[in-house]
């Protein structure tokens, strides 16, 4: 499965140069070229109009089929499981402690040789408390393999969440890409402003942080979304506009409910790099039914619809639907049956194990090569690597704003002016 558009011998530069210190140290003999999501973005700021998919790897078989899709559209990926899933009260198997670990046995076993980063996706910080926490396992995510952190303390009001970010960051390595988020994605609070942008972007750049994605509650949501409002486009795009200076760029949360031609405008008219695609992707692992906006299709009585030779058995699915009236779930809430049937699903026969594989394969592929643009980035990000001769590219842009203007006091002072939040 290697791709012919990488030479044997610039492969093997980058597998020497561009592997960050966690992942050499864990995987010192590993063919797989995990690296920093930095050099992610910027491949796919290089080609322009594009977007890279951050496949979000609830299950083994998503993490399969987004990497044998990527591999076959010469494209960088990014797997990610966010907290909520894969963190110490996790609902899925996969998690921030395992998810690398799979990646790159994936990669060797299937000769996947596009760039790959791993990313932890929703760190999220509800409250001032679980500041204290974080600081002792954040470190641990990157020991376990991440190259890639979203700091999510968007739940919380303007002020809080940029000095929750300033408390966080000193603990991911300085070669990690970096996601910040302003306005929480689904929240009761509105849409996200250019004004918040710009507070969380100066802030964080008065203190020489310089973040790579800024995530936004640009009208999306997260899960199966009923209605097709989706994304708004012209106000992400005027964000973006907003921080362009900054060089951030955008993080697409939630592509669940948007059409793909929504999502191809969101490439061509906004600066976003990276999209989340999470429940279509297991929703079509199982073998059910996803419509054009990514959502599952239901009946009139609310059930799941199963192609019938697609996905999971019909037996297993039987079983899998019992499991989920019995502990009352419904809707988005199946998302709980990946943990207890992970095992399960592992242990079908092999030609049912492809099938969910092979589902996912063709929709990401779709989606890199006819939605995002994202085909043939892999051979950009390299030359970029090749380029660097080193797993950090360093940052985009360097310290513009005045950190005497962005103290505690002052930062609390500025946030006067935003409607408050709840915290």
């Amino acid at each position: 499965m290697k791709n012919k558009n990488l030479s044997t011998n610039h492969y093997q530069k980058a597998l020497q140069s561009g592997r960050p210190p966690n992942i050499r140290k864990l995987f010192p003999h590993s063919k797989a070229l995990i690296v920093s999501g930095k050099f992610i973005d910027r491949a796919v700021l290089k080609k322009r109009k594009a977007i890279c998919m951050a496949a979000n790897g609830r299950n083994h078989f998503v993490i399969r089929g987004a990497l044998r899709a990527a591999q076959k559209a010469n494209s960088v990926i990014i797997i990610e499981i966010a907290k909520s899933e894969g963190g110490a009260d996790a609902y899925c198997a996969v998690n921030y402690w395992n998810i690398a670990r799979q990646v790159d046995a994936l990669c060797n076993e299937m000769n996947i040789t596009v760039p790959v980063a791993i990313h932890a996706d929703h760190y999220t910080i509800k409250k001032k408390e679980d500041i204290e926490p974080a600081r002792t396992e954040i470190p641990t995510l990157f020991e376990a393999g991440m190259t890639s952190i979203a700091i999510d303390a968007s739940h919380l009001a303007e002020d809080e969440n940029l000095l929750a970010n300033l408390e966080l960051t000193p603990l991911i390595p300085d070669w990690a890409a970096l996601e910040t988020e302003v306005g929480e994605i689904k929240g009761k609070e509105g849409l996200s402003t250019e004004e918040e942008a710009l507070f969380q972007i100066q802030g964080l750049n008065a203190h020489g942080i310089f973040p790579d994605w800024i995530a936004l509650n640009n009208g999306t949501t997260h899960g199966i979304e009923k209605s097709d409002k989706g994304i708004q486009v012209g106000l992400t795009s005027r964000i973006h506009k907003a921080v362009e200076k900054y060089q951030v760029s955008g993080a697409q949360h939630g592509t669940s409910g948007n059409s793909s031609e929504r999502l191809r405008n969101i490439a061509q008219k906004t600066r976003t790099t990276k999209a989340n695609v999470a429940t279509a992707l297991q929703m079509i692992s199982w073998g059910i039914e996803v419509n054009d906006y990514g959502n599952a299709s239901q009946d009139e009585e609310g059930n799941f619809i199963k192609v019938k030779g697609q996905g999971v058995t019909e037996e297993m699915w039987e079983k899998m639907k019992a499991y989920a009236d019995e502990k009352g779930l419904k809707g988005g809430n199946y998302k709980k049956l990946n943990r207890p049937f992970e095992n399960k699903l592992l242990g079908q026969p092999r030609e049912i194990r492809e099938r969910m594989i092979q589902g996912v394969e063709v929709f990401v592929y779709n989606m890199l090569v006819n939605v995002f643009n994202a085909q043939d980035t892999a051979p950009i990000a390299l030359d970029m690597i090749l380029e660097a001769g080193s797993f950090d590219p360093g940052p985009k842009v360097g310290k513009m704003e005045d950190p005497q203007e962005w103290t505690p006091e002052k930062i609390r002072e500025k946030a006067k002016a935003f409607p408050r939040r709840k915290s």
